[in-house]
């Protein structure tokens, strides 16, 4: 199901469209290199995502921000930073529309391809597990709007 809005507590959206500052910028993390998009226009993917929480709750994330464990968040190896992407949890259907703003996952690089905040893992049904297979879509500017 599309979203088709975000919470008015949430910054400007900063959707697919925009080249963001970050795109194509390399990076290394335990010997691998990382290449960010150069844009998140008709990316979707799908594979494991997994939670991250009280151990970084508090600390700066790749885009500047301190991270929330209880907000409503990402982090993708790839994706442009403040891309937003539609989660969907392939195993119970629930959908959330949330922000790129941190790079990983990386302490398992299996077929994880997206770490959720705790916050948005707990909506999406997938903190008892720690994992669920989930679709993951950026999302252009005209799916995302504050609401009014």
């Amino acid at each position: 199901m599309p979203a088709s809005s975000v919470e008015a507590s949430a910054p400007a959206p900063a959707a697919a469209d925009p080249a963001p500052s970050d795109a194509g910028r390399s990076y290394e993390v335990f010997g691998v290199e990382y290449r960010v998009l150069d844009t998140a226009r008709g990316y979707q993917e799908e594979g494991l995502a997994s939670w991250y929480g009280e151990k970084f709750h508090g600390r700066p994330t790749a885009s500047g921000e301190t991270f929330d464990m209880h907000g409503r968040s990402a982090a993708h190896r790839t994706l442009p930073l403040h891309t937003w992407v539609e989660i969907t949890n392939l195993e119970n259907g629930r959908s959330i529309v949330v922000r790129v703003n941190d790079r990983g996952p990386f302490a398992h690089t299996d077929r994880r391809i997206l770490d959720l905040s705790y916050g948005a893992a707990l909506e999406l049904g997938l903190v008892a597990t720690g994992t669920a297979p989930v679709r993951v879509r950026a999302l252009s500017a005209e799916e995302v709007s504050p609401v009014r």
